[in-house]
């Protein structure tokens, strides 16, 4: 289904943007060795805004390889390094388009539920020094997603990602993701499918 190609850790700090002091944990860096996994995040690893990132439904943050490689040519650069865009995990596999809300993962020793898509946030800008990349990644499809620890445990680069249950609403984190942030989608449509977790 998929390979874990990274875990990425970071904890909170201070950084200087647009003449304020911005207290967050974007910064990411890949680690080597398992790393134990618990419920609120990894080990190693923190949110400096609790009110928009973390949490039980947002423990760990997924970001794809395809979509790496997507930036690369959209933006034209070439310095990305695993965990540029905040993730905790980046991945070969599970696109946005393919996984659902409440798909179950195995990866390594801890068991994982899909919640919901990535909250954009102004620190991305800030990490990938491009003002105007929270949007983009609305504008152009490319959110990552959330997952919740259902049963904790180590994982490590080169873990297999297996599928282990399908979400009951098969809806997309794409769809998901257009719903909340993209314009034209009628309010019934929004109710009766948002089944997701916040």
């Amino acid at each position: 289904m998929g390979r874990l190609l990274s875990v990425n850790v970071g904890l909170p700090c201070d950084t200087t943007w647009q003449g304020r002091t911005v207290h967050t944990g974007i910064w990411k860096t890949q680690v080597k060795g398992p790393r134990m996994v618990r419920r609120l995040n990894i080990e190693g690893d923190g949110q400096g805004d609790l009110a928009g990132h973390g949490g039980e439904h947002r423990a760990v943050l997924v970001y794809q390889l395809d979509s790496y490689r997507y930036w690369q040519n959209q933006l034209s650069r070439s310095d990305f390094a695993y965990g540029q865009f905040g993730e905790n995990f980046t991945v070969d596999g599970l696109s946005d388009a393919e996984v659902c809300i409440g798909d179950r993962y195995r990866i390594g020793k801890a068991l994982f539920e899909v919640t919901q898509p990535r909250v954009t946030c102004y620190r991305l800008g800030i990490r990938m020094n491009e003002p105007d990349m929270a949007a983009l990644l609305v504008k152009h499809g490319r959110p990552g997603f959330y997952l919740r620890v259902l049963e904790e445990g180590e994982v490590e680069t080169g873990d297999e990602i297996t599928l282990v249950t399908t979400g009951p609403e098969r809806m997309s984190v794409s769809e998901v993701d257009a719903l909340l942030y993209m314009p034209g989608h009628p309010r019934d449509q929004l109710s009766a499918r948002c089944a997701f977790r916040r």
